[in-house]
This record gives structure tokens, sequence and C-alpha cells, in this order.
């Protein structure tokens, strides 16, 4: 695996994507609150972290520590925001433990393997073999056209197209929020809490009310996107020791 890292971490980026996207497709079917798909969740999360810490590549990748830049970055506030959406409608969770307790957890690996596969793995590889726009785009992309794979798991066009657009807008955010503070962790706490919110929020509200607040969120993390350009770029420590 290093081998290849090496070789091509841009191909190795895609390899982790198309394993993580066909894993989600077959684990979604056997629902968010199946054991099964926690424990797959765990795996490939455990795989990746593995090979970070193995070989040396935390501080690349953004594990080494929390964003020095907190205060620069507003406290990462607008992430908070984000993930506390799932909850406008209250607390009313659709499963009952331990198929709860089970969705949660695996909720929360998600935050951590998409982050890590996208703002990790493919914002990377992106920014250093190419600009810095095409790295943030390809990868808020990217991280939202992957949800279309919900479609295969059961879910209707119009909530899937819905949640599409929305991730694109999420991606950038996140995509942005990482490339600013050089930290990965804050994407990581607010993804996962994002989709664990989720599964604890109530149901409701109709179509067009959530594509509302949708558009809120997206006018909102659009304006700190755009702050966050004015902000000083922190140095990125390649694997080798070499910075750019």
């Amino acid at each position: 695996m290093k081998n290849f890292f090496e070789k091509s971490e841009i191909w190795f980026a895609l390899f982790w994507i198309a394993l993580y996207v066909g894993s989600m497709t077959f684990l979604r079917n056997l629902g968010d609150d199946s054991p099964f798909m926690m424990a797959g969740l765990i795996v490939i999360s455990a795989l990746m972290l593995l090979f970070v810490v193995k070989n040396g590549l935390t501080e690349y990748y953004g594990l080494s520590g929390w964003a020095e830049n907190s205060r620069a970055m507003l406290w990462f506030i607008p992430l908070w925001i984000i993930a506390g959406c799932n909850l406008l409608n209250g607390i009313g969770p659709e499963y009952k433990v331990p198929g709860l307790i089970f969705a949660a957890l695996s909720m929360a690996f998600v935050g951590f393997a998409e982050e890590m596969i996208f703002r990790g793995f493919l914002f990377r590889a992106m920014l250093k073999d190419g600009s810095v726009r095409t790295a943030v785009i390809v990868s808020s992309l990217t991280f939202g056209l992957g949800h279309i794979s919900n479609l295969l798991s059961g879910h209707e066009l119009g909530e899937t197209l819905l949640q599409v657009v929305y991730a694109v807008a999420v991606g950038f955010v996140y995509t942005m929020s990482f490339y600013k503070s050089g930290s990965l962790l804050p994407c990581i706490l607010a993804h996962s809490l994002t989709d664990v919110f989720a599964v604890l929020g109530r149901d409701g509200g109709s179509f067009w009310l959530n594509a509302a607040a949708h558009a809120v969120v997206i006018v909102l993390g659009a304006v700190y996107c755009v702050y966050l350009t004015r902000l000083k770029t922190p140095e990125i420590k390649r694997p080798e020791g070499k910075k750019e």
C-alpha cells in the first residue's frame, strides 16, 4: 500500500473512493441500524488510520492536532451550525436501542472515513499535483456526487439530488476549513456530528421547507468560504519532509 501511495497519490485516493462507495452501497442496504454496517465502517476507518499512522502521515493529513488558528477560523462556528441543522425539528430517532446505537456509531465513522478520503487523500493529492482552485473544486464535487450512491440503497430521486447539491456546498466549506487551518480534526468532528444528528433528529417538514433551510446553510457556507480566502494558509509538510 505504501508503494502504491508513493507512486501516485491521485490513484491512491481514487482507490479509496471506489472502495468506500462500493462498500457503502452494499452496507447501507443492510440498514443504517445494522451492526454489520457499523463493523464494516470500523474496519475501513481503522485501515485508513493504521496506514496514516504507520507511515508518519498524521501531520500531512491534519491529524496531529487541533488547528492553531482557531480564532482566525472563527472557531469553526459555521461548521457547528451546519451540524445542528439536523436537529431543527427536534429529537425523534427512527431507530430503537440497540439499533440506534449502531446507527449513531456508524454515522460517526462515516464522518471520519469521508473526511479522510475526500479532504485528506484526494484533496492533498490534488493540491500536490495541481492548482488550489482545482483541488478545492474536485474534492468538493467528488464528495457531493458520491451521495448519488444513495439511489442504489432505496432513497428517492428528489431527496438524493437535494443531498448531492447540499453535500457539494458543504464539501466546499469542509475543504476550505481544512486548507486554511491545516487540521482535519474540526472537519471530522463536524461531519460526524452532522451525520449522528441526522440519526437522532426527527424527520419533518416538506421538501420545499428543507430545500429552503439548505439554501440558508449554503449561503452561510459561501460567506464563510469567502472570509477564509483572506486568511494565511499554513505550510504543508510533505511526507518526505519538504514543505510547499
